[in-house]
């Protein structure tokens, strides 16, 4: 017999167990707390378990991480040596794209300052920029990063990448390690954060690269809390340093009540929903790696956590 394990506190039980079922005859597909036999466990379907989840699994030969970033999954005690995987879901980049292209839209065509001229009552008329003269800089280029990237290309926006490597992408003008990083900084009007988290980009942007940014900018967070020195970004956020902010992201989540940034007339917040795993178009390339492990074959879109992607 062969369970396959279930553990996500947002995602749908039953909306994955019912796509997968078709494609996997034969396994049993089941919550944690339902296991019969733990040594019949081979493969889960996983986003953040709780620590010591994966220990009494001693059969695991596959993990499918419900998400794209890993950064829940470094330095586990509990979690055996075996194939990790991340979906790889074209849904799942259009869902990231449209977030960023909504938030970079809202700044670049001066909405808050419409919103908050509504409130007051008052006719406010700003002549709306040429998008070719805003200038965008996305970090991180990884296939999250770069999709988002094109689409606001296409848009016509001046789009810059950074990421740690090099990338070449048509359309983009890519820069990459820490020495061209303030460059990219004080060049971008509105910056997007794609960062995957990991023992480097922690923290990377601190209050002196903050600081880097041209005074007014825009900041847009998509990716980890934990790569923002958030206490900073709050109080340039207050001085006006930067003008607005719209954060998906925080260093602690759910973000606490009595954060400050909750109270802040220039942040948009949003619980964490950028970009979430699609059930419907993703089952089939999840049962189709699990087919593959079960095989012993190679496995497609793995990941490496202590990489961080």
């Amino acid at each position: 017999m062969t369970t396959l394990v279930f553990y996500s506190e947002f995602d749908s039980y039953s909306e994955w167990s019912a796509l997968l079922a078709p494609h996997l005859p034969g396994v049993t597909i089941c919550r944690a707390e339902e296991v019969l036999d733990t040594n019949d466990v081979h493969f889960a379907l996983a986003w953040k378990p709780p620590h010591g989840f994966f220990a009494p699994y001693r059969n695991l030969k596959l993990l499918v991480n419900l998400g794209a970033g890993v950064d829940s999954l470094v330095g586990r005690d509990d979690l055996p040596d075996i194939p990790i995987i991340r979906l790889s879901d074209p849904d799942m980049a259009r869902m990231m794209a449209g977030y960023v292209l909504f938030a970079v839209l809202r700044y670049a065509r001066d909405i808050p300052a419409f919103e908050r001229a509504q409130r007051e009552r008052r006719w406010h008329y700003l002549h709306p920029r040429v998008p070719s003269s805003v200038r965008v800089g996305v970090m991180g280029l990884g296939e999250l990063g770069a999709f988002a990237a094109q689409e606001l290309a296409r848009q016509g926006f001046a789009v810059r990448g950074w990421s740690r490597s090099q990338k070449n992408i048509a359309g983009i003008e890519c820069s990459s390690g820490l020495a061209s990083l303030d460059d990219f900084l004080s060049q971008s009007d509105i910056l997007v954060v794609m960062l995957p988290l990991t023992p480097s980009t922690t923290g990377l942007l601190s209050q002196q690269r903050l600081a880097q940014l041209p005074k007014g900018a825009a900041f847009i967070n998509v990716s980890r809390g934990a790569i923002v020195d958030q206490a900073a970004l709050t109080c340039a956020l207050q001085l006006g340093d930067i003008a607005e902010a719209t954060l998906d992201v925080f260093d602690r989540e759910p973000l606490p009540p009595e954060d400050p940034l909750w109270r802040m007339e220039n942040v948009l917040i949003t619980p964490h929903l950028a970009s979430v795993a699609i059930p419907a178009s993703a089952a089939l390339q999840v049962a189709e790696n699990i087919q593959r492990a079960a095989r012993g074959e190679a496995v497609s879109n793995q990941v490496f956590p202590e990489r961080g992607y």
